[in-house]
């Protein structure tokens, strides 16, 4: 019988449940998917809360790597045995199989272990959409990566300092400190200890950057503003410390004629070529050496709850995942 979690009320890290159950053949366009490794998201914690609200009752996941095992009438870009990941697509990859759409799948290449697709590949196609695409950060430019020994953080460092980007980071420890300068972080900011905003202005002779990323939500987003030079773009992509309250957008005209954006990885993987041309990119810089990931912590299925206890405590470094 196939193990999944599943809950069936939002709620703390105790709504999830390990239960059995059965899987479809997998229908036009499907494929059966056997997970060999599975990536657990800030996301995941959201839906599961409640703030991005879910059919219920519901799976949870949104990212795995795992082995074809069967194959629906119409599938023609995969084969039985093919070694793929996939990050996005209907939440459900808490689960030792699932039948999926042969859409969200990609070919993983030989070189690159399950356990790396499994905690990259939401975390690193996130970020390559972000400065390819959402905000085209150029060489020799200056930006700010808030939470940037989390797992996005620390792809997003090493993939910016490859391109001669000189990254500000924020953290909230001095071990963390030392991690991101380790991976190429050019200043680094202690937001238990520092104003940010003040320390950006510093850093950039009172000029401000072109850009700031961050995930961390209603905590940082006025610091956010306050760093930014005119015109420059605010990133809010995601909520960790919960959702930023409602504000008028005169505030933007104020603080230097500022634009802000709210993306998705769904909107910037929304077709196959885009989903594969974002993977690829991905899989460029991680096989050429530029960006090194590798989970920081591994979890039975069954321990899914402590997982996301210990991930919404903010006291993790890097990506986590769970082995089936």
């Amino acid at each position: 019988m196939n193990k999944a979690i599943r809950f069936e009320q939002p709620g703390g890290p105790e709504v999830l449940r390990l239960i059995d159950v059965e899987l479809d053949a997998p229908g036009t366009g499907q494929v059966r998917l056997r997970h060999t490794a599975i990536g657990i998201n800030f996301i995941d914690t959201y839906q599961r809360s409640g703030l991005y609200p879910l059919p219920l009752p519901s799976g949870l996941g949104q990212e795995a790597a795992g082995v074809v095992e069967a194959i629906g009438a119409g599938v023609t870009h995969l084969s039985i045995g093919d070694r793929v990941a996939y990050a996005g697509g209907p939440p459900g990859a808490y689960c030792q199989a699932r039948v999926i759409d042969a859409a969200h799948l990609v070919k993983l290449p030989d070189d690159i272990s399950d356990e790396v697709a499994a905690c990259v590949m939401l975390q690193g196609m996130t970020v390559e959409y972000l400065i390819r695409r959402v905000f085209a950060v150029e060489a020799g430019q200056t930006v700010l990566w808030h939470a940037a020994a989390g797992g996005v953080g620390q792809i997003a460092v090493q993939w910016l300092t490859s391109l001669g980007v000189h990254v500000i980071g924020t953290v909230g420890s001095a071990q963390k400190a030392e991690l991101v300068r380790a991976l190429g972080c050019r200043h680094v900011i202690n937001y238990r200890e520092e104003d940010v905003a003040q320390r950006v202005r510093a850093l950039t002779d009172g000029a401000g950057v072109p850009v700031v990323f961050d995930s961390v939500g209603k905590d940082t987003f006025e610091a956010s503003l306050d760093c930014l030079a005119r015109r420059g773009m605010m990133v809010s992509f995601g909520n960790a410390s919960g959702p930023v309250p409602p504000f008028s957008p005169l505030l933007l005209s104020q603080k230097g004629s500022l634009f802000l954006t709210r993306p998705r990885l769904g909107d910037y993987t929304a077709n196959r070529a885009e989903l594969e041309t974002s993977a690829n990119a991905l899989f460029e810089r991680i096989l050429s050496g530029a960006v090194k990931v590798a989970p920081s912590k591994r979890y039975a299925l069954a321990d899914a709850a402590e997982a996301h206890r210990d991930l919404e405590s903010r006291q993790t470094n890097g990506s986590l995942i769970m082995l089936p």
